[in-house]
């Protein structure tokens, strides 16, 4: 492992980390990306060409001007803000000009709305990258991920004799709420993959661990419900009111009791409920978001399905309107054995790789799916591993990777990947 690497991916995941961008904001993280591509002599796609808006869910128009402004402020062109069409999602592209296969690496790159710790032991204020933005914190290694797809970005270049095929490394917004690998897996720069490889930090590896995922995480669907309902004067005639706090909060409760189905495991969780104008008004609004995942797709639908009955059936007894908006999506995850077992043999060729981990009962969603989904469809092989860290837990202002230690262990995976399926002869 050449030290140079591991350096240069530590500079940008701790550059990252002090600006960390939800999803679908992710201006100037995708600036930072763009640039060292383009600099390193990769072709770039990125705007409509990389993101299908046909596909697109929960992406607030307001919230990517306010973003698209505050990148401006921060030093990125208005031209390259004007090249992304208002999306972030982009794919790096080498052509090596030689017969091979067609590779790609994902990567992540949006962070959480979480606040992150400022105690003095913490690594980032130890370090002095500590996230810049109250409230928000990659607090699930989406940096780390994003720096890697650098890392292997600056060995491809540096190898490229050693390689045939094309590579690409997609860059992709929105992971969080699982709303960005849909709209990239339906932009058309899949349609020709034969390997993708998709990888996360941390999950049950620690430090040292590497875990071959071969099945696992949960098909799941976000949305967010509204309830319309009719203002009337809480004491003087409350009949003519129609509340939709009481129909919304007897959603809630209802929902919670959804049976569990025989065929898989399945979740659901009401994680927020807002609603009313004031004490003496019947509540005309609410608000609520909440998730389902089943263990496949199948399952999740029959979640999704009961979801609707439950809300048009509570609604039409209160006398209230409603919205459903679906905001987010993953399916479950299928690899190819093939590419499973590659993983796992060049896991035991890494020298500070300790152990192998099973990895195949993670219970969370993932929306590269979509895009492992889209590659086997049409032929193409899939794999995914996870790359230890020692952590608190993800999504917690806790949250650290051991960003030199951690990281080379995936870009030893991914490098070594390549040398393997796009070995040239």
């Amino acid at each position: 492992m050449n030290e140079a690497y591991t350096t240069e991916m530590v500079q940008f995941r701790r550059r990252i980390h002090k600006r960390p961008e939800e999803g679908w904001t992710e201006f100037e993280t995708m600036n930072i990306v763009v640039n060292r591509l383009r600099e390193l002599g990769f072709k770039v796609v990125m705007g409509t060409k990389a993101v299908n808006p046909n596909f697109v869910m929960g992406r607030n128009p307001e919230l990517v001007a306010k973003a698209m402004q505050r990148a401006k402020d921060h030093g990125v062109s208005q031209a390259f803000l004007d090249e992304t069409e208002g999306y972030t999602g982009c794919v790096g592209i080498w052509e090596t000009g030689r017969r091979g296969p067609v590779t790609l690496f994902r990567h992540d790159m949006d962070c959480v709305l979480v606040q992150e710790s400022h105690d003095a032991q913490h690594e980032s204020v130890a370090g002095g990258y500590c996230s810049e933005r109250d409230g928000l914190m990659h607090a699930c290694g989406h940096d780390g991920h994003t720096s890697v797809g650098l890392g292997v970005a600056h060995w491809i270049a540096d190898h490229k004799d050693e390689l045939c095929g094309t590579i690409k490394l997609l860059f992709q917004p929105a992971e969080e709420g699982t709303r960005g690998g849909l709209p990239m897996s339906e932009s058309g720069l899949l349609d020709d993959v034969n390997y993708i490889i998709c990888c996360h930090i941390g999950t049950n590896c620690q430090l040292g661990e590497i875990g071959i995922c071969r099945k696992g995480f949960l098909a799941t669907a976000k949305m967010d419900l509204t309830f319309t309902g009719t203002p009337a004067h809480a004491g003087s005639d409350p009949e003519k009111g129609r509340s939709a706090l009481l129909a919304a909060c007897n959603v809630a409760t209802t929902l919670a009791g959804i049976p569990r189905s025989g065929q898989g495991d399945t979740r659901i969780s009401i994680g927020k409920l807002s609603a009313g104008e004031g004490r003496n008004v019947v509540p005309v609004h609410a608000q609520m978001q909440i998730e389902v995942r089943g263990q496949t797709e199948a399952v999740n639908q029959y979640m999704v399905d009961n979801v609707e009955r439950i809300v048009k059936g509570v609604s039409e007894a209160y006398g209230v309107d409603y919205t459903i908006e679906k905001v987010g999506a993953a399916t479950n995850l299928e690899t190819s054995p093939e590419v499973s077992d590659t993983l796992e043999e060049i896991a035991k060729t890494i020298p500070f790789v300790k152990r192998l981990v099973p990895s195949d009962g993670i219970s969370g969603s993932e929306d590269c799916t979509w895009l492992i989904r889209k590659v086997l469809s049409h032929g193409g092989k899939a794999g995914f591993f996870i790359f230890g860290c020692n952590q608190t837990g993800h999504h917690k202002g806790t949250f650290e990777i051991q960003d030199e230690q951690s990281l080379p262990e995936a870009f030893e995976m991914l490098t070594r990947f390549l040398l393997i399926k796009n070995k040239a002869a």
